[in-house]
């Protein structure tokens, strides 16, 4: 390997952002609710963001859980987000759309790449649930997206670093494949070298422990403990990847 190698952190919370930007991240990825796999974040959240960070900032573009198949309703939701990133000055968004067949809905997945003008668009994992990845990457490819976060469709991006690679050789530089899920210091050089993708996604993740010194314990669903991205664990996926570099 000769460049260096992009880490996106992937940051549930503006905290996570400014984290992962702290530890040596070279751009963002802001979201919410990430035990859900992620959803739109809010509008204070992202201007925030946008205001504080020096590096890329992208915004997934994700109504609700579940899956990818979206309404109308959803859609404008979709698209008003965008405009409000547009306006807001990110960088880039994350979007993805499937039809009930498990294809790639490319009417609704073109006019959320239209709308998002200059910003950059990845192809978020939406592409893992598609039942064919190869007609996938050849359908993102021709929506105009700058990359695609994937596993392969497997479990992890390790599982499915076969496939990974198969992908990178069938884009043959038309677009950026990279790999997302479960990537840890212990791997993310790995799958690099593995599978040949330049930029990789993970989310540096660590539990936070809750100051509060009185806790209902009978609440449902209100723990009070929660996940934010740690600057030591990017500090140590970068370290990883810039010294598998000098290999």
């Amino acid at each position: 390997m000769s460049a260096r190698l992009g880490l996106e952190i992937a940051s549930n919370s503006v905290a996570s952002a400014l984290a992962a930007q702290a530890g040596g991240a070279d751009r963002i990825e802001l979201f919410d609710n990430l035990a859900e796999g992620g959803t739109t974040p809010s509008f204070a959240s992202i201007a925030i963001a946008r205001e504080r960070l020096q590096i890329p900032l992208f915004v997934l573009m994700r109504p609700r859980a579940g899956d990818f198949h979206y309404d109308a309703l959803e859609t404008e939701l979709m698209l008003r987000d965008i405009a409000q990133c547009r306006a807001l000055g990110c960088d880039g968004v994350v979007v993805g759309a499937l039809d009930a067949r498990g294809d790639i809905d490319l009417a609704l997945c073109r006019e959320l790449v239209q709308a998002a003008g200059p910003l950059q668009v990845t192809f978020h994992r939406a592409f893992d649930a598609t039942r064919d990845l190869p007609a996938a990457l050849e359908q993102v490819i021709g929506l105009g997206c700058q990359r695609v976060l994937t596993s392969g469709g497997q479990v992890s991006a390790e599982a499915g670093s076969n496939v990974l690679a198969s992908l990178v050789a069938q884009a043959a530089g038309r677009i950026s494949v990279m790999p997302g899920a479960g990537l840890g210091p212990s791997n993310i050089a790995g799958v690099a070298r593995q599978t040949g993708c330049r930029e990789l996604h993970a989310s540096a993740k660590a539990l936070r422990r809750s100051a509060m010194q009185f806790q209902n314990p009978v609440l449902c669903g209100l723990d009070p403990d929660w996940c934010q991205t740690s600057t030591a664990t990017v500090a140590a996926l970068r370290k990883a990847l810039d010294a598998d570099l000098l290999l």
